[in-house]
C-alpha cells in the first residue's frame, strides 16, 4: 500500500451530484440447510457511462418527474423519510418514489399494491409499462394511477447514504433502501441495464468477488458485509441503523485508483482492484 505522503487526490474539480436511490432486495435463504438472507445483484452492462461492467442493486437516478409525482401513498410519511435522510420532504418523497420506480423498471419488483395492506402478486401483465417506464415515455405517478395502484413505502427501510467521491466525472448522492422481496413476484433480468442477475447470500456475494467473479465498488461491498451479519429478512428489516453521509476520497498513486472510506480494510485485503487503473 502507497504511503500517504505519496498519494495525492485525482482531481479537485466538484460535479454536483445528483440524487439516486439504491434498493436491495432481500429474501430469506430457501431450502431445509439454507440459513440467512440472500440479496439480489445484477451486473451492468459493460458499455454503461457508471459503472459500466460492475455487481450493484437496482437503483439509479432519481427523474424529475418523481419530484412531482402524485400517488397514493402507505406507510410512513414524507417528513419521516426526510428525518431518517437528513434532507427535505420534497426531496425525501422523490428519493423514495425514485427507489419504487427504478426497482419496478430494472428487476420487475413492484412495491404497490391494489390498497394500503395489499401488494400486487404478480408483475407480468405490466411488462409494456415497464418497458414505457424505462424509455421516460410514461411516468410513474401516471403508471400508478391509470392501475390504481398504491405505493407501499411501508415495505422500505432506510440503510445507508452514499456520495460518488470528487473528482469522478458522473457524481451521484445515493441513498440505500432494503426491502423484502414481495411474495409471488419475481426478480428478473428483462432490463436493457443488465447483463445477468442473481441472488446470492452476501457472503458468497462477497467471496465470489474475492475471487475475481466479479467487481463491487465500495458501496456494494459496505452493504454486503454489513448485511452478512444479519440471520434473516425479519433482522434486517427490524434494524435502524444510523445513516451518516459517506462522501469517499478518490486518491491516485503511480497511475493508480483508490476510493479511501470508512471500514475499508476488507476492501483492499486482495490488493487493487480491476477498476484501480482505469483512466
Amino acid at each position: 500500500m502507497v504511503s500517504k505522503q505519496e498519494q495525492t487526490p485525482r482531481d479537485s474539480t466538484d460535479v454536483a451530484p445528483k440524487d439516486a436511490s439504491t434498493v436491495i432486495l432481500i429474501r430469506d435463504a430457501a431450502g431445509a440447510a439454507a440459513s440467512g438472507i440472500e440479496v439480489f445483484l445484477l451486473r451492468r452492462v459493460k458499455g454503461m457511462a457508471f459503472a459500466g461492467g460492475m455487481t450493484v442493486f437496482p437503483g439509479g437516478g432519481v427523474d424529475p418527474s418523481d419530484a412531482e409525482a402524485e400517488v397514493d401513498w402507505a406507510g410512513p410519511s414524507v417528513d419521516w423519510w426526510a428525518e431518517r435522510f437528513s434532507t427535505d420532504a420534497a426531496r425525501a418523497k422523490a428519493l423514495v418514489c425514485a427507489a419504487v420506480r427504478e426497482t419496478f423498471e430494472e428487476c420487475g419488483v413492484l412495491l404497490a399494491g391494489p390498497s394500503a395492506d395489499t401488494v400486487v402478486a404478480d408483475t407480468s401483465r405490466y411488462a409494456q409499462a415497464r418497458t414505457q417506464l424505462e424509455k421516460r415515455e410514461l411516468s410513474f405517478s401516471d403508471f400508478l394511477k391509470r392501475e390504481n395502484l398504491v405505493l407501499r413505502a411501508d415495505l422500505l427501510r432506510p440503510w445507508a447514504n452514499w456520495i460518488t467521491p470528487v473528482g469522478e466525472g458522473r457524481r451521484y448522492d445515493t441513498r440505500f433502501f432494503v426491502a423484502a422481496a414481495p411474495q409471488g413476484q419475481i426478480a428478473d433480468g428483462a432490463t436493457s441495464e443488465a447483463e445477468e442477475v442473481q441472488w446470492q447470500s452476501p457472503a458468497a456475494a462477497l467471496e465470489h468477488w474475492q475471487g475475481g467473479g466479479s467487481i463491487l465498488l465500495p458501496p456494494t461491498w459496505s452493504q454486503l458485509t454489513a448485511l452478512s451479519a444479519f440471520g434473516s429478512v425479519a433482522d434486517v428489516l427490524a434494524a435502524e441503523p444510523e445513516i451518516p453521509v459517506i462522501l469517499p476520497t478518490l486518491i491516485t498513486s503511480e497511475e493508480q485508483l483508490r476510493v479511501e472510506f470508512p471500514g475499508q480494510d476488507g476492501y483492499y485485503v486482495a490488493g487493487p482492484h480491476p477498476w484501480a487503473s482505469r483512466d
